[in-house]
């Protein structure tokens, strides 16, 4: 397991975690949580060596095997399958030791080689690859394209797939959906879900969190709190037990005010004195309830936008795409036909695959591109306000987040002449949390999160009346989500969404659309309809990519094809005794499987109630006994675990026998 006891990690002058402790049990998928700058990326640095410990002992099992997604943007003309091959370090130092035996002509070691490489799971190391590539949302046609071919959030995906594939029992994630569209990231939970071993990610997807982790560390004030659960159960958690250090520091202080008030009432008499004196060290000798200091939240609101048209907008026969390449070349279309209207008060949300034009339908309906053919009417008085999914797309490194301001109500000319002045728009940046030195600061130095809220803050401030959003939270921590979340169900006008944020969807939009096969139309169902849709569209590119594999490989010498008069009804009776003959010799074991899978479920819900007992205070004697019976219910767990992976791999090659 991993553990921290009392650690200390500074990053500079910086104390981000001081006394923290935690236990990560083998696995486990745990949540790590906090405000942007609380530490967890420094946590993440000391998990995989490349900080150490300022204070207090960590430790990691040495025979753990590490996987994480690598930062660096691949520079490489290998083509997307070798990339993502290459990940399982296992085959290639086994691959390596062949190519020098081979050199060498050492048999022996040869035969040991093939036989490690057999074990390895070498005869479906490419389809396994591949499905990882497709299940991240590339197509079949680009499994042999070169890496380097491929855009940067492209290319960020192959790292995240070469990650995966590395055989690994420890698996860090740090913000694996930043890159991925609703559909990948429906895949990604399903394939996570099944990983055997430890995860720990950090994300601020909350359905992202809830699907895949049962455990939550929370970093707060340089503390680390662990939680049973995933992020909703820690949020509900949480918030029992502030109220309750609330309601204890309460209580205390009207304790420590009714001694206070004895001692200045009869200090000074001399009959009083002793007792006036025993109060004082009574009330030096009480364990004290910090204060609750909650962090503060930010919120903020869109303006009234005035007049709304209706419709806002309305496309007819129109065509979607880029301009062309050079002078006398064709567009490149990607949507054809489009014919859909948007009124007022309407909140779509936009659905499809990356690459498929979400972004190019919605970069066109904000003016950043140019209609390929067709025709958009907009309503008198339409005023949009535009998220690019890219914020540099419309902000300037160089400049400070006040001269953004200045540039814009310039703009935006006489309309808005009240609201230009230096301290108007200074106070108006402070409401989005760019107070002091903050509005000078060029942007070139801030955090996506903080480039996001000014990007915000301007698209706020020219009181739009269609809101056309594009992937707006990649950068936005979980706190920040919500406030825009709050913001946008207040907003009068019309929303159109894209959003791999399926809890930001789900709060905002009340139908959706579907961008796909060169079409734009509306999806008759729910998110979770939707989710299904996409899991079995993953599932049935996983099945080609299995099958033209197979088919690629050379099969060898068949055997001469059956007399066609066989007796089919007999060859029926003679799998049905087979069915028959391995259900006598499986059942007994899924039985055992299934009173396993039962206790197991009792134990996770016992281990939960003895962790949530623990994060409160107790007695010393209670807590003894709790952590007696969490250390009782871990090892049982561990031992009922190990026993269904026997079974499950008796039942297997019971099937493949048979």
């Amino acid at each position: 397991m991993i553990t921290l006891r009392d650690v200390v990690l500074r990053r500079g002058a910086k104390v981000l975690l001081d006394g923290a402790s935690a236990t990560i049990n083998p696995g486990e998928k745990v949540g790590l949580v906090g405000r942007n700058g609380a530490g967890k990326s420094t946590l993440f640095a000391l998990l995989t060596g490349l900080l150490h410990e300022d204070g207090g002992e960590f430790s990691i099992p040495r025979q753990w095997r590490m996987a994480q997604v690598a930062q660096n943007m691949p520079e490489t003309s290998e083509s997307a399958t070798a990339f993502v091959l290459a990940g399982d370090t296992r085959l290639v130092e086994i691959n390596a030791r062949l190519a020098a035996a081979e050199a060498a002509d050492d048999g022996m070691e040869i035969a040991q080689a093939h036989a490690d490489l057999a074990d390895a799971g070498a005869h479906d190391a490419v389809p396994r690859a591949q499905a990882l590539i497709l299940g991240l949302g590339f197509q079949v046609a680009e499994l042999e394209r070169p890496v380097d071919s491929f855009s940067g959030g492209w290319r960020m995906r192959l790292q995240l797939a070469r990650a995966l594939m590395c055989p690994s029992d420890l698996l860090l994630l740090d913000e694996p959906t930043n890159h991925l569209d609703l559909d990948a990231l429906v895949w990604l939970e399903a394939w996570l879900q099944k990983y055997p071993g430890t995860i720990v990610v950090i994300s601020h997807d909350r359905e992202f969190l809830d699907a895949v982790t049962g455990v939550t560390l929370h970093i707060e004030q340089a503390k680390l709190t662990r939680y049973g659960g995933n992020y909703s159960r820690f949020e509900e958690m949480r918030a029992l037990q502030m109220e309750q250090q609330q309601a204890a520091y309460a209580r205390q202080q009207d304790k420590i005010a009714h001694l206070q008030k004895f001692i200045d009432r009869f200090k000074a008499q001399a009959t009083k004195a002793r007792q006036a004196q025993s109060r004082v060290k009574a009330i030096e000798r009480m364990e004290k309830v910090a204060p609750l200091l909650a962090e503060a939240e930010f919120s903020f609101s869109f303006k009234d936008p005035g007049h709304i048209p209706n419709p806002m907008l309305s496309v007819t026969d129109a065509s979607f795409g880029y301009p062309p390449e050079h002078e006398g070349g064709a567009p490149t279309v990607i949507l054809r036909g489009v014919g859909r209207s948007v009124l007022a008060g309407q909140r779509i949300g936009i659905l499809g695959a990356n690459g498929h034009g979400k972004s190019t339908f919605v970069k066109t309906i904000a003016h950043d591109l140019q209609l390929v053919s067709g025709t958009i009417t907009e309503g008198k008085g339409l005023a949009i306000g535009y998220f690019a999914q890219q914020e540099l797309d419309v902000l300037h490194e160089g400049d400070n987040p006040l001269e953004h301001m200045v540039r814009l109500a310039r703009e935006l000319g006489a309309d808005a002449r009240e609201s230009t002045r230096e301290q108007d728009l200074r106070s108006f940046l402070g409401s989005f949390n760019f107070s002091g030195d903050m509005v000078k600061q060029p942007v070139g130095t801030m955090s996506g999160g903080e480039k996001a809220r000014l990007v915000l803050a301007m698209m706020v401030w020219q009181r739009p009346n269609l809101l056309v959003l594009d992937e707006p939270t990649n950068h936005l921590d979980l706190a920040t989500r919500e406030a825009l979340a709050m913001a946008l169900n207040g907003f009068e006008g019309a929303l159109m969404l894209v959003s791999h944020d399926r809890a930001l969807l789900r709060t905002v939009c009340d139908e959706f659309w579907m961008v796909g096969r060169g079409k734009v139309q509306p999806f008759d169902g729910d998110l979770d309809d939707y989710q299904r849709y996409l899991l079995e569209e993953s599932k049935r590119l996983r099945e080609a990519a299995r099958s033209a594999a197979a088919a690629a490989v050379p099969q060898p010498p068949q055997a001469p094809a059956a007399p066609a008069a066989t007796d089919s009804r007999g060859q029926r009776k003679l799998d049905a005794q087979v069915r028959q003959q391995l259900a006598a010799r499986t059942r007994p074991l899924q039985r055992e499987v299934e009173t396993i899978d039962r206790r197991l479920a009792v134990l996770g819900t016992e281990r939960a109630e003895i962790e949530r007992r623990l994060a409160q205070p107790l007695p010393p004697d209670e807590i003894a006994d709790a952590g007696r019976r969490l250390k009782a219910v871990g090892d049982e767990v561990e031992r009922l675990e190990e026993r269904w992976l026997e079974l499950s791999g008796e039942i297997e090659a019971l099937t493949q026998a048979a």
